[in-house]
């Protein structure tokens, strides 16, 4: 240990990242919403959990229903997106309802309870309590309760799909759930995949381009420094001077072992998060406190760090694994080809017959956020891992 004499080592980025995002959520029981330090898609509109989740249905589906069909989420944050998908695929789609076991990635015992409570809400009746008033916009819109219904605005939404099978609802209990810190205990079999804003926490490298060659940067007191480059990675041979080059090691080898499990078990997994379609140069390490910047290097620990996703990087990892890969695509453009806005109509004419007006507005707002390129439709983006003999997942079929 240094002494309050001696400078404190340097530390190579992605292991200060590492350690500073395990002791922020291991010390934040509930860092979502308008009280926490930020607010994710599932938060901001319900219509996100309830596409994914039909999303989900109809993969399985095309994977030829097997039953059992693991439905696994890495990073589940409140658990809000996984009670979201299970209401909406207990209404639209029993048989997969009754084929899918929960499987959780979430390595936080903090998080873990709060994700509990939030899935213990959908085991008596299939649905969570319903609100007596909308969230403010602020802190995600609104999670109305209303079914999933099967009339026009359900058809419209997708394509998914109504009849009458359609309409049980029976519970999830959440001690049909299971959780795990890692992949490496989640049950060998087929198995569909969802992450939402998962790639962006995982520790990166970043190499600056000095004098033609290229130099690590480390942490140290609170600011970057420069040093040798420890055991490179494939890095760019030219790049201009001062060139930044980010590379997320975990992130890579999170796509190459999915990709050998789904090859090997079958099914697909879904990443939906910010960054730009190709790689590129720049520092894009980003920390937030309060729903504002925040300086990432200060206090580890109390910010929450994200970086952009490098999807082209997770593609070629993905394809070397042997997984066929679909996208990346606009968040937007995805989500419209689901039928979000679709279901968030249905949602607001439900809020404005039972009087709840502003409540209709915020679930339309919410749901424009989602999809509307200055908002989260073009920075975030969708990606598909595929066994290679399925066909292109909802959303990702050619035009």
């Amino acid at each position: 240990m240094p002494t309050s004499q001696e400078p404190a080592a340097a530390e190579r980025l992605d292991r200060f990242m590492a350690r500073a995002v395990a002791a922020y959520y291991a010390t934040r029981p509930d860092p979502f919403g308008r009280a926490g330090d930020f607010t994710t898609a599932p938060e901001i509109s319900q219509a996100f959990g309830e596409c994914l989740g039909l999303w989900a249905a109809v993969t399985w589906g095309a994977m030829g229903a097997p039953d059992p069909v693991l439905l696994v989420e890495l990073g589940p944050g409140r658990g809000t997106l996984m009670a979201d998908a299970l209401r909406a695929v207990g209404q639209v789609a029993p048989g997969f309802r009754a084929a899918l076991r929960v499987h959780l990635v979430e390595a936080s015992p903090a998080l873990r309870a709060v994700q509990a409570r939030t899935l213990a809400s959908v085991v008596a009746t299939g649905h969570p309590p319903t609100p007596t008033l909308p969230r403010p916009a602020g802190e995600g819109g609104t999670r109305e309760a209303g079914g999933w219904g099967c009339d026009d605005a359900a058809r419209e939404a997708g394509g998914w799909g109504c009849d009458d099978t359609t309409r049980e609802a029976g519970g999830w209990g959440c001690d049909a759930a299971a959780w795990h810190d890692d992949l490496t205990t989640v049950p060998p079999g087929p198995a569909i995949i969802l992450a939402n804003e998962f790639l962006d926490a995982l520790p990166i490298r970043q190499f600056i381009r000095r004098g033609g060659a290229w130099r690590e940067r480390f942490v140290q007191a609170g600011a970057f420094v420069e040093g040798p480059v420890e055991v490179p990675p494939p890095l760019p041979g030219d790049a201009p001077e001062g060139a930044i080059q980010e590379v997320s090691e975990p992130a890579r080898a999170l796509a190459g072992t999915l990709a050998t499990r789904l090859a090997a078990g079958g099914g697909a997994a879904l990443f939906l998060d910010y960054g730009p379609a190709a790689g590129g140069f720049g520092d894009t390490l980003q920390a937030v406190a309060r729903h504002g910047r925040a300086d990432p290097l200060a206090a580890p620990g109390s910010v929450d760090l994200t970086a952009h996703v490098d999807f082209a990087a997770i593609a070629a990892a993905a394809r070397a694994g042997g997984a066929s890969v679909h996208g990346p695509l606009p968040q937007g453009l995805f989500l419209q080809r689901l039928g979000l806005m679709s279901r968030a109509a249905m949602l607001a004419r439900s809020a404005a017959l039972a009087g709840r007006r502003d409540g209709a507005g915020h679930i339309l707002s919410g749901a424009e956020r989602l999809v509307a390129p200055e908002g989260m439709g073009r920075l975030f983006k969708a990606l598909c891992l595929c066994h290679p003999a399925l066909p292109p997942p909802p959303g990702f079929e050619p035009t």
